[in-house]
């Protein structure tokens, strides 16, 4: 499996790139354009990164969703459907949007988590602080999926200590597909990723820029941003449980006691 990949720009189709459960699509709409599915088998959450929509759905209609200008400046709107709804997303001024799926056994409410509902929490300490936005929660009202987005400042470690959570084991670790999707706030930026297993049956240290995704089926995964790029990531997960539970790779767990203060640029976004 090629962990790196870059979305088809055209959002044709639901991407699942060998995952059982999730699947992912990113799609810039431009003004006045639409677009319409049925869900199917599966539950979906919609991020907006940019712009706004309405949505009109057979769970419910959402006459405005989104409003900030992109990742960079403002707190997300995510509308989650469930499995077995019809919907057409419309945009009058056009927006950027990511679709991100999961295999779905259970019907729930449709949902939007406006800004108000987002979960800001700074994470780690000096130059392994990040921000992260939590949307859909272990404790949201769904099937499998779970939501959140990451801002990790130029020069700083992101998913440090390397962790993992690649096997059943709760309430210490579950096991979770996981999809990284990057945007970074300068067009030549760039972050670093390192995917691999204790055993290094996979160690691969990736170069990502603006617009691609990461894929990581097991293994540790941690992140560092270009000194001078302020990074971006959207994570969606799914597994055998509705837990983020993860543990540390040992060797590197002891650098959380060195952690006394945190970096005074986060939060990046309020």
């Amino acid at each position: 499996m090629s962990l790196l990949r870059h979305p088809d720009p055209a959002g044709q189709t639901i991407e699942s790139y060998g995952f059982e459960y999730l699947g992912f699509r990113a799609k810039k709409l431009a003004a006045g354009e639409s677009f319409s599915e049925e869900t199917g088998g599966r539950e979906v959450a919609i991020v907006l990164l940019g712009g706004t929509c309405g949505v009109n759905s057979t769970e419910g209609d959402f006459p405005k969703v989104g409003g900030r200008r992109d990742v960079f400046s403002g707190l997300p709107h995510t509308l989650y459907l469930p499995a077995g709804t019809s919907y057409t997303l419309t945009t009058r001024e056009g927006c950027d949007v990511a679709w991100c799926y999961s295999k779905a056994e259970t019907r729930h409410p449709a949902a939007l988590v406006g800004p108000e509902d987002v979960r800001v929490e700074i994470r780690g300490g000096a130059n392994a602080t990040r921000q992260i936005n939590h949307m859909i929660q272990p404790g949201f009202d769904g099937g499998r999926i779970l939501i959140c987005e990451v801002y990790t400042p130029g020069g700083n470690w992101s998913s440090y200590p390397p962790h993992k959570h690649d096997v059943h084991n709760p309430p210490g670790e579950v096991d979770l597909e996981e999809i990284y999707y990057y945007r970074i706030d300068k067009p030549e930026g760039y972050a670093i990723q390192k995917v691999y297993t204790a055993d290094r049956r996979i160690d691969e240290t990736l170069t990502v820029r603006d617009g691609e995704l990461v894929l990581v089926p097991e293994g540790y995964h941690p992140v560092v941003a270009a000194h001078g790029y302020n990074v971006y990531y959207l994570n969606a997960l799914a597994g055998s449980a509705r837990s983020m539970a993860a543990s540390d790779d040992p060797q590197y767990a002891w650098v959380r006691e060195t952690w006394k203060d945190l970096d005074p640029r986060l939060p990046l976004v309020k």
